[in-house]
């Protein structure tokens, strides 16, 4: 059969090679591939692996032989759900391969921000010393309160870390979550995400994107943040208002931010909405790679060709993921407890 895989810079080599090895034509694509190149190289394929490509519905609508999208990777704000659907085709992400692994980065960015580190390597690169003056004056995590946005796998990693490990009192606003589950993590919940930031010394993302939680933290959110308070977005980068957030951080209405995802990606320094954010040492910058250690990439593989199979073989897709845009389809797949 035919396959295309989009995003080829995110190499994935043991599943490339796997999938050959079963007789399938692997075509690879770029990252920011032209929706146009993608229709021409799509229109006779039966199944499609993408990680940041967008799908769209004219992409779909040009691909008729196609039966299965598998997003490797967790998001699936980039693909047309419901035109898939219209065309009876399955779509399947990879939910569970980096909710440590992402949950670790997002909690390095909140030390690196607590302990100047970034200001502190640049300054003892720069001069060779520095020494026990404001500017380097860092903050404690233990006693302090983490807000996390969205209790999902990440967020319970996140949680646990920073309660358990840092003992830290840790508060979430997840409005699908129950206050039981909260009180089983050692979660406080908030009702409103208004109490969560007037209370937290650190906020750290982990919802996912869709209409509800587009710019979820707009300027009169981030207004309603400590000055002394922090943000981690390691989750979609338009979940926050991001222009607000360049705000933010030039008018110091926070303390500072440790971000890895973006709106608009690749980030860079010429023309990009923010890149007046690489001035500031306060702001973490990292390229939308928290997810990407040897083991995380491992199981993204394997599982990827699981579902893979299961797709080019004819059989049910499981479904592991709790998002209730996959959980909306009803043929061709089989689910796991959410």
């Amino acid at each position: 059969m035919k396959i295309v895989r989009t995003d080829s810079n995110l190499q994935t080599p043991d599943l490339d090679a796997a999938l050959r090895a079963l007789g399938h034509d692997l075509h690879l694509l770029p990252d920011g591939v032209a929706e146009q190149e993608l229709i021409a190289t799509l229109h006779d394929a039966e199944l499609l692996l993408m990680c940041y490509t967008p799908i769209t519905r004219r992409v779909i609508e040009a691909a008729p032989g196609l039966h299965g999208i598998v997003k490797y990777g967790v998001g699936i704000d980039a693909i047309d759900i419901p035109a898939a659907r219209a065309h009876g085709i399955t779509v399947v992400n990879i939910p569970e391969y980096a909710e440590e692994t992402v949950a670790e980065g997002a909690f390095a960015l909140m030390i690196a921000l607590a302990k100047k580190l970034t200001a502190l390597n640049r300054q003892m690169n720069t001069h060779g010393w520095a020494w026990p003056e404001a500017p380097w004056l860092g903050s404690d995590i233990a006693g302090k309160t983490v807000g996390i946005i969205g209790l999902g796998r990440i967020g319970h990693s996140m949680a646990r870390m920073a309660g358990q490990g840092f003992r830290a009192k840790v508060i979430a606003y997840s409005p699908h979550t129950s206050e039981a589950d909260m009180q089983a993590a050692g979660v406080e919940k908030c009702e409103n995400l208004s109490d969560l930031l007037v209370q937290s010394d650190f906020v750290s993302i982990h919802c996912v994107l869709n209409d509800e939680t587009r710019h979820l933290l707009g300027e009169a959110e981030l207004r309603l943040m400590k000055p002394s308070a922090f943000l981690i977005n390691v989750s979609r980068g338009a979940i926050v208002d991001e222009a607000a957030l360049c705000r933010a951080i030039e008018e110091k209405w926070i303390a500072g931010a440790g971000i890895d995802v973006f709106s608009r990606e690749p980030l860079n320094r010429d023309d990009h909405p923010m890149r007046a954010l690489y001035a500031h040492e306060n702001v973490i910058l990292m390229p939308h790679l928290t997810f990407y250690t040897h083991e995380a990439m491992q199981r993204l593989e394997h599982e990827t060709l699981e579902r893979c199979i299961e797709l080019l073989e004819g059989r049910d897709v499981l479904i592991k993921s709790a998002d209730p845009r996959l959980r909306a389809q009803s043929k061709g797949v089989i689910f796991n407890s959410p």
